[in-house]
């Protein structure tokens, strides 16, 4: 993925299509549907440079509610806010600690709960944010973030290396 966004051949080996919501909402802690309608595609979210990212990552009774570590790849983010059961948009957000929050880079999702993070987009290139459960991430519990170059020479993906194999 880093080389087809390097050399702008994106349509070639992803989407950039990728839900900025879910698809199916459900009540996510409580009995799962019996069609989850999950698909199996390579998409990708893209940020412009310097973008400020909050992203909740919501466990699931899909399978059995487990706890997630979920790791993103180039980045610290900060936990502004954690729960169990669903996230309420119109509640939970009042609750978020924005003063002193935590820094990480891998947070546990607690099993029938959720945790909202933030991060600033300011690292140029192709990130992955996955599960450290490894079967997790083969069954679809991993994304790749995008981050957009900036305008100075200093915030640009660089390139690869000349002798890099071609993918």
């Amino acid at each position: 993925m880093l080389q087809s966004h390097f050399f702008g051949q994106s349509n070639v080996t992803y989407r950039t299509d990728f839900p900025s919501k879910p698809v199916v909402q459900f009540n996510y802690t409580g009995t799962a549907p019996n069609n989850t309608n999950v698909s199996n595609a390579t998409r990708a979210v893209v940020l412009p440079f310097n973008t400020t990212v909050e992203v909740v990552l919501q466990d699931t009774s899909i399978i059995g509610a487990e706890s997630h570590p979920l790791h993103l790849h180039g980045f610290n983010f900060f936990v502004v806010g954690q729960g169990f059961g669903n996230f309420d948009q119109n509640k939970d957000p009042a609750k978020f600690n924005l003063v002193d929050p935590v820094e990480r880079n891998t947070i546990g999702v607690p099993a029938g709960g959720w945790v909202a993070i933030r991060f600033l987009a300011d690292n140029p290139g192709v990130w992955f944010m996955h599960c450290h459960l490894e079967i997790h991430t083969s069954w679809g519990l991993r994304m790749a973030w995008i981050v957009q170059d900036g305008p100075q020479p200093n915030q640009k993906l660089p390139p690869p290396p000349a002798d890099l194999p071609k993918c």
